[in-house]
């Protein structure tokens, strides 16, 4: 039934409960927005910023033939901050959305500020209200008193799965006689760039001893936690080796299109790296996620060519994320079903990615709206990018449940083949059908949202 609600209590001050406090506010329903850092810390965190970026400052690929694209363009269509502030903060990455991290968790955490339905309120939360519509947006580092109050709550032994941070390192101490500037196949690139990423090449030799280095470093222990499996997307770089001596090179050491832009020589493997704010002082070790010890860090990354010399800002880390048996114990509006006033939004549901988080957030911001108004929430339509979301996180097999970014797999397939305008059947090309997909999605989402 719907509830009647003068504000909302939202417990997260990430993307996701961000984005969702920033929704609320725009249809004007007051939220206490809490947040237990910079009191108390996670492990991957460095400030008490909202929506604060940990693991990487990409937002991944910004055009309508990549879901993630999709993504961005209904958040657009939707008065996403998340997408307001990455577009302000935005630094060149070729065709994805990299953004000046602290910029960007600067700039939302001046828009919630200024908000003045939106009341920040310090310090770690660990039970939930006992009234009031509640939004849950702790993340996959949500603290374990409040993971053991969600469990309690829930009724559901919590699940967590490893992810691991890729070091960034200082720009100045790199050797450009050996790298160079360059975007794969020269994609995307404005009239007189070099390109958006430094590669650093690697011949047979190099990655053959690369590799031997990576395998046999020291390795953070993971203790109590050895059976918890990595996400995909999140992979440490000796994790990929230990599944094949060749498996980073068809990966984030991918060598295709990446010939050098002078000699035009080949290379066995290419690490590429990213700039990780907007003066291009920091680089960001694309797909190097780790978990070596700090100093095996050190000591295996300055064995690829061009960082001999480096000096690391920041080291890659380990950390666990937790997440919730979303299909088992939430509804198609993020509500819980044995207790419908409060709603779960961002990584603690199963959704992966920046993105994705803020995009749930959105979402639920939307639906606990309608909720404090005394209105039933209206789910997204099931052909957009987060209605896709919505289905994962409330319609998946909750017994193989896993943490999963938008993918067109998740989308309504287009057809192959269309009959052209003189009767014959033409094939689509796969760009063709994801930017059909996506143009339908948008228009569903104009739709819903006008009505």
């Amino acid at each position: 039934m719907a509830t009647l609600s003068s504000s909302v209590t939202i417990i997260g001050a990430g993307l996701a409960g961000s984005e969702a406090a920033w929704q609320l506010a725009r249809r004007g329903i007051a939220v206490h927005l809490h947040e237990m850092r910079p009191q108390t810390m996670t492990p991957a965190h460095r400030s008490g910023n909202c929506a604060e970026l940990v693991c990487s400052n990409t937002f991944r690929a910004d055009h309508l033939e990549n879901a993630v694209g999709l993504l961005h363009a209904e958040m657009r269509l939707m008065d996403s901050l998340m997408m307001r502030c990455a577009d302000q903060a935005r630094i060149p990455a070729g065709t994805a959305l990299a953004v000046d991290r602290e910029q960007f968790s600067g700039l939302v955490t001046a828009a919630i500020e200024a908000e003045p339905l939106i009341t920040r309120v310090a310090g770690e939360v660990t039970a939930l209200p006992d009234d009031g519509l509640v939004l849950v947006a702790t993340g996959p580092l949500t603290s374990d008193l409040f993971s053991d109050e969600i469990a309690r709550v829930t009724g559901h032994d919590r699940l967590a799965f490893f992810d691991a941070i890729a070091p960034v390192i200082d720009a100045e101490t790199i050797d450009m006689s050996v790298a160079y500037w360059k975007n794969r196949y020269d994609k995307n690139l404005e009239a007189g760039s070099p390109g958006d990423y430094l590669n650093c090449p690697m011949g047979r030799t190099q990655y053959e001893a690369f590799i031997d280095a990576l395998l046999a470093a020291e390795k953070v222990a993971m203790k109590g936690f050895e059976d918890i499996p990595f996400f995909d997307g999140c992979m440490p770089i000796e994790v990929m080796a230990e599944r094949g001596r060749d498996t980073p090179r068809f990966g984030p050491m991918k060598p295709v299109g990446l010939e050098h832009p002078v000699t035009g020589e080949q290379f066995h493997a290419v690490v590429q790296l990213r700039r990780d704010n907007r003066m291009g002082s920091l680089l960001n070790m694309v797909g190097f996620q780790t978990k070596m010890t700090y100093g095996a860090q050190k000591e295996v990354f300055r064995t690829i060519p061009g960082l001999a010399q480096a000096e690391f800002f920041r080291l890659g880390s380990l950390h666990r994320n937790t997440f919730i048996q979303s299909p088992a114990l939430l509804d198609g509006t993020l509500r819980l079903k044995s207790d419908p006033r409060i709603l779960f939004a961002g990584q603690i549901t199963g959704v992966e990615g920046y993105v994705e988080s803020a995009a749930c957030g959105l979402m639920a911001g939307i639906f606990l709206a309608d909720l404090a108004q005394g209105n039933s929430p209206i789910p997204f339509p099931e052909n957009s990018a987060h209605g896709a979301l919505l289905a994962h996180v409330s319609r998946s097999d909750p017994n193989h449940f896993q943490p999963m970014n938008i993918n067109f797999g998740l989308l309504p397939a287009a057809p192959k083949r269309i009959i052209d305008s003189d009767g014959k059947r033409r094939r689509l090309a796969r760009a063709d059908r994801r930017r059909m997909v996506s143009e339908g999605a948008l228009a569903a989402l104009r739709q819903w949202a006008a009505e």
